[in-house]
């Protein structure tokens, strides 16, 4: 029996729907809890303002365990009513009673907040995904294996019980860096923390300006700038907007990413300054890339979970994000690893790597860097993020 290949893993994963139902289950026979669930989401409150709907709906999803109750119902109350966020609500919309079409709207969204997936689809996938990472042969389903209704009534099924769709994607879209972007699974979300990357490329990118402008009064080129790993196009856009006369080469594998990308790149009418390559970045990747270069930037947010900490990862994650882009291999550099051999090829000399990692990996990385001097690469410096976790490398090539 063969495995299951990443590949073949997002093939059968999207057929699934097709034969499990995800949601609140129709049989009239339900449980307790299904049955709470569905009265929750059945019964609207009449006309009340917007801060009584949020309290409303937080309290229902508190009830239900979902993560951060308070800031999901203000964002999906703030979405309806045309605002970025709740706070941003001026006095008088905050007073006036919501329409009843608002409050369905606000109804239909906080369900699929509160939307569930299937025990059996949860075994289905965790089972895929064991297999697409492992020599693991998966399980047939049949009478001399395990069933189906074997597999859903086992104790297993409670580590992924109660999944709830993130709200970025229940709203469609999310806001970084003061941009509006869109979101749809299962592209990566980005993070808060991936902000603080966008703001040490901005600086770096001043610091050198101004270096070049006190020892040269030619025109300073605009600066190239390659991202691998695009994802909804975040960080590619983003630099875009702080670096108004740089260009960017945004690459992803996954043509999910890359049509989300140029979605939201057509919403903020940035085409003229990006191209968007579907491609999956390998050791061979210089010649392919190098017609956009040198690069005065590589800049990427890579898969760099290690693979034993993936199950360890929300359920929530698990269900709706796109694993691939978030396992980094056993060491969690395996995508690291390629950009750092490809880097030397793309930049031009004193250009800068920068990426996010798992804060376990500053040492590794340098470790990786010193076992590889033909490089030229220097670990010039380690940032730490919100939490204090070091999380930001910035790495630079040396001239020959």
């Amino acid at each position: 029996m063969r495995c299951f290949s990443p590949s073949l893993f997002r093939q059968f994963w999207g057929l699934l729907p097709q034969y499990v139902s995800v949601g609140p289950s129709r049989n009239p026979n339900l449980s307790p809890k299904q049955s709470s669930l569905r009265k929750n989401c059945s019964a609207r409150p009449r006309l009340m303002t917007a801060p009584d709907v949020v309290s409303y709906w937080q309290n229902v999803f508190e009830k239900n365990g979902i993560p951060e109750a308070r800031e999901s119902s203000e964002y999906i109350v703030s979405f309806v009513l045309g605002a970025k966020t709740f706070q941003s609500l001026d006095s008088k919309k905050l007073c006036a009673p919501l329409t009843a079409v608002q409050q369905e709207q606000i109804q239909q969204l906080s369900c699929k907040r509160l939307e569930r997936c299937s025990n059996s689809l949860v075994i289905l996938m965790t089972l895929c995904w064991i297999c697409s990472s492992t020599s693991m042969p998966f399980l047939q389903l049949g009478a001399q294996h395990w069933t189906l209704r074997s597999l859903v009534r086992s104790d297993f099924t409670s580590v992924f019980s109660g999944l709830k769709m993130p709200v970025q994607y229940v709203l469609g879209e999310w806001d970084f860096q003061d941009l509006n972007l869109k979101m749809r699974p299962p592209v990566f979300i980005p993070r808060p923390e991936t902000e603080d990357l966008i703001s040490l490329i901005v600086e770096e990118e001043s610091r050198k300006c101004e270096a070049k402008n006190s020892a040269l009064s030619v025109a300073i080129p605009s600066p190239v700038i390659l991202e691998v790993g695009c994802g909804s196009g975040a960080i590619a856009l983003s630099l875009l907007c702080k670096i108004p006369q740089s260009r960017v080469l945004a690459v992803d594998k996954e043509e999910t990413a890359v049509d989300l990308t140029r979605e939201n790149v057509h919403r903020l009418q940035l085409q003229d300054r990006i191209h968007i390559l579907h491609h999956n970045v390998s050791y061979g990747s210089a010649k392919l890339l190098l017609p956009w270069g040198p690069m005065d930037f590589i800049v990427s947010n890579p898969p760099y979970v290690f693979h034993e900490d993936m199950a360890s990862l929300d359920a929530e994650i698990l269900r709706y994000e796109d694993l691939d882009a978030l396992d980094g291999g056993d060491d969690g550099m395996r995508v690291i690893k390629i950009i750092l051999t490809l880097a030397p090829s793309l930049l031009k000399d004193s250009g800068s790597v920068f990426l996010e990692v798992d804060p376990r990996h500053p040492d590794l990385v340098e470790d990786w860097l010193c076992a590889h001097p033909d490089l030229l690469l220097t670990l010039r410096a380690v940032h730490k993020d919100f939490c204090g976790k070091p999380r930001f490398l910035h790495i630079q090539k040396r001239s020959r």
